[in-house]
């Protein structure tokens, strides 16, 4: 299952998961964490892969070895469908009619061939939030929010949820930061004035003693995600917090039966550049806390990386893209732990009039006062 079989010429071939009762393509459903039938309900479990079986985070590749370790192309039957407003490319199930993007809401798709190219996922999170789930949660999230328009949570009833696999690459690596500062200590003296009324005082004044200071440290970075989407807007993305990555099983194509897919944009060359980004911000804020003293100043950090290495991951996200004065809005549902990110407009005229209202009661507060 997860070997496909491949051509003469070594690309995979596409495989289909029939239905053991009826016939019919199984997909995966998420509620029952197993292929199911849509149509007579037949269940099948997926076999556990024999490739790399699970064991809390997936397979690491070491980055020198990068892509010429990598199978190609998802291993089962896909059409590729591009957005031509954001720019994703989303794989769907053959026959899928797509009337619109499933990231920006937009009616500009075109269905082209699949070029079975990209690298394949070396592990991924299956979806465990069913749709009922995640539409619940959309609802629940439109109704707590503040300042919205009246009219949102209508718009809500109009909207489909759509389950998309989206790209990720995770780096581990350790990490040797050497640094440099001023370490500032405070130190008060006795300051004289005199005051309004022509009387001499005296107060405490804060001095700050600098002195040179440099020390290092060495931190292990286990699987920091770098989003590969092209569709999804990094705001929203990077604010998801609950993934976990420990959860992660080996590919397999079953997963993505009568799921959607989308291509990686970004390749594993510039994510890592991302990453390292990444993981030196955490750095500095660390080397920063180990600067001795009450305060620090020209804090200057060099990072050398190390044992470096990666994944290929699929996560699933439910999204819906849904469009208010014609500007699209995204609301994302984490499909492992239903955690909720999104966006929603605002309402000029409730921010306003609640302004308004504080405004008139503070200065009513001042009158009487």
């Amino acid at each position: 299952v997860n070997n496909p079989p491949v051509s003469a010429g070594g690309a995979p071939v596409a495989q289909e998961f029939p239905c053991g009762n009826c016939g019919a393509k199984l997909h995966y459903d998420a509620g029952a964490q197993a292929m199911k039938c849509p149509y007579c309900g037949f269940q099948q479990p997926i076999p556990q892969s024999q490739q790399h079986p699970a064991s809390g985070g997936g397979r690491e590749i070491p980055i020198e070895e990068g892509m010429r370790m990598a199978a190609r192309g998802l291993g089962t039957a896909v059409t590729q469908v591009s957005c031509n407003d954001c720019g994703a490319n989303v794989s769907v199930t053959p026959g899928e009619q797509t009337a619109k993007c499933a990231f920006c809401g937009s009616h500009k798709v075109m269905a082209q061939e699949a070029a079975g190219t990209a690298i394949r996922p070396e592990s991924m999170v299956p979806f465990k939030v069913d749709k009922n789930a995640a539409n619940k949660a959309f609802e629940d999230w439109l109704g707590s929010l503040w300042f919205r328009p009246n009219d949102l949570k209508k718009m809500a009833k109009l909207h489909e949820l759509g389950g998309v696999y989206i790209p990720f690459w995770t780096f581990d690596a350790w990490v040797r930061s050497n640094w440099t500062a001023d370490a500032g200590y405070y130190y008060y003296e006795t300051e004289y004035y005199t005051d309004a009324n022509g009387n001499r005082a005296s107060r405490q004044v804060q001095r700050t003693r600098w002195e040179f200071a440099s020390g290092w440290r060495n931190d292990f970075f286990d699987d920091t995600l770098v989003c590969a989407s092209k569709g999804l807007p990094q705001e929203l993305v990077e604010k998801f917090q609950t993934f976990d990555t420990k959860q992660l099983t080996p590919y397999q194509p079953q997963f993505l039966a009568g799921w959607r897919a989308e291509t990686y944009a970004v390749d594993l060359m510039p994510a890592w550049g991302t990453g390292q980004e990444k993981m030196a911000e955490v750095q500095r804020g660390r080397c920063g806390r180990d600067v001795p003293g009450d305060t620090h100043r020209n804090l200057v950090v060099q990072n050398y990386f190390s044992a470096v290495t990666f994944k290929h991951i699929l996560l699933p996200i439910w999204i819906a893209a849904y469009r208010y004065n014609d500007k699209p809005y995204q609301f994302l549902v984490n499909g492992q732990t239903g955690e909720v990110v999104g966006k929603a407009p605002w309402s000029f005229w409730k921010i306003f009039l609640t302004c308004l209202a504080v405004l008139t009661i503070s200065i009513g507060g001042y009158l009487i006062y």
